[in-house]
C-alpha cells in the first residue's frame, strides 16, 4: 500500500460510509497486498514500435479520438497530442471539441501541424456528454476511440486496437467495441501504479462494476446511433457500455454470443493520470459520477425487464444487482448459481476456470480481493457444485452431466452431494457441468454473497 495524503483521505472517507470494522479489514488487506515488484510500466522497444509501424495489417481503416477539452492545463494537452503524434498506426484523427472561455487550448492546438488533428471550438460548456457529442459528430473513422483531455495512450494502443479489430474481421465478425487493459500515472507521469488486467467481457461483471473503462473504441455508427446522455454525466462510459451490451442483446438470444461482440486487448494501452480532483484519486471529488453509474445500472436492469434493484458495495463505483425470486424467472439464460465454499474464513472454491483452477482461492472471507473481484458478482466457467443452485431447464442437463438426479438440501437449497459415489471428484464434475451448460448456450453466475 502506498501510503500518501490520496490514500489517507481515501480511507477516511471509506470508515465514513462503513464503519470501523469494515476499514479494518480494508486497510488490512491493503498492508498485506503480496506486492513483491513494485509495477513498472514498460514501453515497447524501439524495435518492436519499428517493426509496427513497418507491419501491414488486414484493417487499415480510420480510428477517431474524440476529446471534450475544458481548461486543459498545457501540460496535460500536449501529453495527449504527442501521444497520438506518436502512434505507430498512422491511421487515425483527433477530434479535439474545446468548451474553454478563452484560447488557451488552440493557442497549443495551433502549435501542431499536422491535418489530422482538428479542432473544434464549443459554442459554451455544456457539461462532457453533450460536449463529446459534438466532437462525434465531427469523427469520419470506421471506429471511434474516447480520450480524456488529462490522460494518454501508449504508442501501441491504435495498432493493437486495429490487430485485434482485423483479425475479427477475418472471421466474419466486427466488434461492437474493443477495449484495453489500463494503469494510472501520477499527474507528472513520474509514477505509474495500479495495473488494471481485466477480463475477457464478462455481462454480469460489468454489471458489478465498469470494468471495462479505457481504453475503448467503438464501432463509429454505434456510437452516432447511442451517444452519450447528459443526465449520466461523470458515469457517461458505464451508461454507453451497457447501452451498448443492450443494443446488442436485442439482436442475439443467446447471452454467452455476446463475447464475440465486445473484445479484450490483453495490454495496457491507457495511462490514467490522477490528481488531486481526478476520481481515481479522490473519490469525494465526483461523488455524482457513483450515483449516476447506479442509475445508469438501474435503467439497464430495468430495460431488461428484470425484478431487481441495484445497491452499493463498500467500494465506490461498484454496485450489487439483487434480484427478487425466483431468480431464474428474470435470468433465463442463467442455467445455475454458485456460491463460494470457505474453508478457515478463506476462499477454498467457487468460481472455477475450464482446468478447474479455482479464483481467489486462499483470499479471507473479509476480503475483496484484486480490483474488488472478489466480492463482486460475475459469469463463471463453472462453479463448484457444492454451493450450487440449477435452472430447472437444466435438469436433464445436470443429470446426464453428473450422474445422478438434482436434488437439494433442505437447510441450504444446494445440490446434495451426499448423494454422490464416495470417490466422485467434486472438481471434474464441476468443470464437466460447466462445461454442458455453456454448450447448451447458458451463463452461469458466481455470486460471492453465498457461502456454504
Amino acid at each position: 500500500m502506498h501510503i500518501n495524503k490520496a490514500n489517507i483521505r481515501k480511507t477516511l472517507y471509506y470508515f465514513k460510509r462503513n464503519g470501523l470494522r469494515a476499514t479494518w479489514y480494508a486497510v488490512k488487506e491493503r498492508l498485506e497486498d503480496p506486492v513483491i515488484v513494485p509495477y513498472c510500466y514498460e514501453q515497447p522497444s524501439e524495435e518492436e514500435l519499428t517493426r509496427q509501424k513497418n507491419t501491414e495489417i488486414s484493417y487499415g481503416g480510420k480510428i477517431s479520438i474524440v476529446v471534450p477539452a475544458y481548461r486543459t492545463k498545457e501540460l496535460y494537452l500536449r501529453d495527449l497530442v504527442e501521444s497520438l503524434l506518436a502512434q505507430t498506426y498512422s491511421h487515425w484523427e483527433l477530434i479535439l471539441a474545446d468548451a474553454t472561455e478563452d484560447n488557451r487550448v488552440s493557442e497549443v492546438i495551433q502549435c501542431y501541424g499536422d491535418e489530422r488533428i482538428r479542432y473544434v471550438r464549443l459554442p459554451g460548456n455544456n457539461g462532457i456528454s453533450e460536449n463529446t457529442n459534438q466532437a462525434i459528430l465531427h469523427a469520419t473513422g470506421d471506429y471511434i476511440g474516447l480520450l480524456d483531455h488529462d490522460d494518454v495512450l501508449t504508442p501501441d494502443a491504435l495498432y493493437e486496437m486495429a490487430v485485434c479489430i482485423g483479425q475479427a474481421l477475418e472471421r466474419g465478425e466486427a466488434p461492437d467495441f474493443v477495449y484495453s487493459d489500463e494503469d494510472k500515472c501520477d499527474g507528472d507521469r513520474s509514477r505509474y501504479y495500479e495495473l488494471h488486467r481485466k477480463e475477457d467481457f464478462n455481462f454480469d461483471l460489468l454489471l458489478s462494476n465498469n470494468y471495462i473503462c479505457h481504453f475503448l473504441v467503438m464501432k463509429g455508427t454505434l456510437l452516432k446511433e447511442l451517444g452519450f446522455r447528459k443526465e449520466y454525466d461523470g458515469a457517461q462510459d458505464y451508461d454507453l457500455v451497457l447501452r451498448a451490451v443492450s443494443a446488442r442483446r436485442e439482436r442475439v438470444d443467446n447471452d454467452p454470443e455476446l463475447a464475440k461482440y465486445f473484445l479484450h486487448v490483453p495490454k495496457v494501452l491507457y495511462h490514467w493520470r490522477c490528481h488531486e480532483n481526478s476520481t481515481a484519486e479522490n473519490p469525494q471529488s465526483k461523488e455524482y459520477a457513483y450515483v449516476a453509474g447506479k442509475r445508469a445500472l438501474q435503467d439497464f436492469v430495468q430495460a431488461q425487464g428484470w425484478k431487481a434493484q441495484v445497491t452499493d458495495l463498500r467500494h465506490k463505483g461498484y454496485y450489487r444487482v439483487n434480484y427478487e425470486e425466483p431468480f431464474f424467472a428474470s435470468r433465463k439464460k442463467v442455467g445455475a448459481v454458485g456460491g463460494r465454499i470457505l474453508s478457515g474464513r478463506k476462499i477454498a472454491s467457487g468460481r472455477l476456470s475450464d482446468d478447474g483452477n479455482v479464483y481467489y482461492e486462499g483470499t479471507p472471507a473479509n476480503y475483496s480481493g484484486y480490483m474488488h473481484a472478489a466480492v463482486l458478482q460475475q459469469d463463471a466457467e463453472a462453479v463448484d457444485i457444492r454451493c450450487v443452485r440449477l435452472n430447472e431447464t437444466c435438469l436433464e442437463l445436470f443429470e446426464n452431466t453428473i450422474g445422478v438426479p438434482y436434488s437439494t438440501k433442505a437447510e441450504t437449497g444446494f445440490f446434495d452431494v451426499d448423494v454422490l459415489p464416495d470417490n466422485a471428484d467434486i472438481n471434474a464434475l464441476s468443470v464437466a457441468l460447466g462445461r454442458a451448460l455453456r454448450e447448451a448456450g447458458y451463463l452461469i453466475l458466481w455470486d460471492p454473497s453465498i457461502s456454504a
